[in-house]
């Protein structure tokens, strides 16, 4: 852990100097952060931030690392200390307890009869599907996912990554400790049956990279476990899955979550339900892109240079590749489905095009849908009835896979 912590002061100390220091400073290297998250009213009054929200100062304290502690928990992940110290000095992150953690959503015992039952009532299996929000994303975000599957006779859990915690200076140690509880309660309902004898199998539903950097994690922990690999019978990628070591993604989906409402990247490009009279997509030369306001710009350039650097430190780029190996070449052999779009300002679509095409070419069952004019993350909430509809397709290959085993 003493390497993890040096590796993080060095860093951030290196690119303190590499980003801000001109080269005629003085020897003193004066630091610079910037003040997270942006806090509106508490009242109906939606105003855009100001720079007394989001202010970038210098000051001779430590420098607050920011989004770098997502990455650095990536080369610490496996350490088992941390310097309390440390923690003491720069005080723990609190998390709303609404959003901590993971959450169980049980599907009734009963489903609706008719043609949803027939799909996905397994008289021989229980289905639990594990939906790994994107960042910033709050569970109350992920309910309404929840709900459809709970309708359908499915479990649900559900996982979110607050942006806070990402801005912290415990190495992202907070979130490395979720994954791995989560982890841990998979195993542990995979391992055993229900009481009636039904077997027990896995769905997972990725949001953005985070959510599929986080089922990332947790595949490659179960490389050693090709009992539980097996009953994963579907991966659903939602608006990720595209450039894991590009920073100016990173510096997107970031200056997305901090951002949150204020940021471009969630406005839609064009109205919902006109492309076309119906829901449907829309070609890339009839976008209309908004464009991003000066403190969004000065943001992502900074986020951008931040990665940049970050990226390229040998430990960070090492666990990355194996948690993107764990998604991309020696995940579980189950049907996929990636949901993405044109408008998407935050994963590239022509990414996420050219992966499930080598995932083809791999021989995996993969399905595809290009809602076109829906902004990052916005399938659902732009085209309700398609996103639906495509899922519900998706779920009967994923049992007519399971009933063909």
């Amino acid at each position: 852990m003493d390497a993890s912590v040096r590796l993080f002061f060095n860093a951030s100390s290196a690119l303190s100097r590499h980003l801000f220091t001109p080269k005629t400073a003085a020897p003193a290297i004066a630091t610079h952060f910037i003040n997270f998250p942006l806090k509106l009213p508490r009242n109906d009054v939606r105003r855009p931030p100001t720079l007394s929200h989001a202010r970038i100062r210098s000051s001779s304290s430590p420098i607050n690392p920011s989004p770098i502690n997502f990455l650095l928990f990536l080369s610490c992940y496996h350490s088992s200390n941390y310097s309390q110290a440390s923690a003491n000095y720069f005080g723990p992150f609190r998390a709303d307890p609404n959003d901590a953690g993971f959450a169980w959503n049980r599907a009734p015992n009963k489903v609706i009869n008719g043609e949803n039952a027939a799909f996905f009532e397994d008289k021989e299996r229980v289905v639990t599907v594990v939906l790994l929000g994107w960042l910033g994303a709050k569970r109350k975000h992920l309910r309404r996912y929840a709900e459809w599957y709970n309708s359908r006779g499915i479990n649900a859990i559900t996982f979110v990554v607050d942006a806070k915690e990402l801005f912290w200076i415990d190495l992202g140690r907070s979130v490395e400790k979720r994954i791995s509880a989560l982890r841990n309660e998979l195993v542990s309902w995979l391992s055993e049956k229900e009481e009636d004898g039904r077997e027990r199998c896995l769905l997972f539903h990725t949001f953005s990279n985070t959510g599929w950097f986080v089922c990332g994690a947790i595949l490659d922990s179960l490389q050693d476990r090709q009992d539980l690999m097996d009953k994963i019978k579907g991966l659903i990628v939602d608006s990720g899955g595209a450039e894991p070591f590009t920073p100016k993604v990173w510096a997107a989906g970031f200056a997305a979550a901090i951002l949150k409402k204020h940021s471009s990247s969630t406005h839609p490009v064009v109205e919902a339900g006109k492309i076309n009279g119906s829901e449907g997509g829309a070609s890339a030369s009839k976008m209309q892109d908004k464009e991003p306001e000066m403190i969004e710009k000065t943001l992502l350039s900074f986020l951008e240079k931040l990665f940049s650097f970050v990226l390229n430190l040998p430990n960070v780029n090492q666990r990355l590749t194996k948690i993107v190996a764990a998604v991309t070449k020696n995940q579980p052999s189950c049907p996929h489905l990636y949901l993405y779009s044109v408008a998407d300002k935050v994963i590239p679509y022509q990414s996420v095009a050219l992966l499930v095409e080598e995932q083809r070419k791999m021989g995996r069952k993969v399905f595809s849908v290009n809602f076109g004019s829906s902004p990052h993350v916005e399938h659902l909430r732009t085209f309700p009835s398609r996103y639906l509809s495509e899922l519900h397709n998706f779920l009967k290959e994923c049992f007519a896979t399971v009933k063909q085993i």
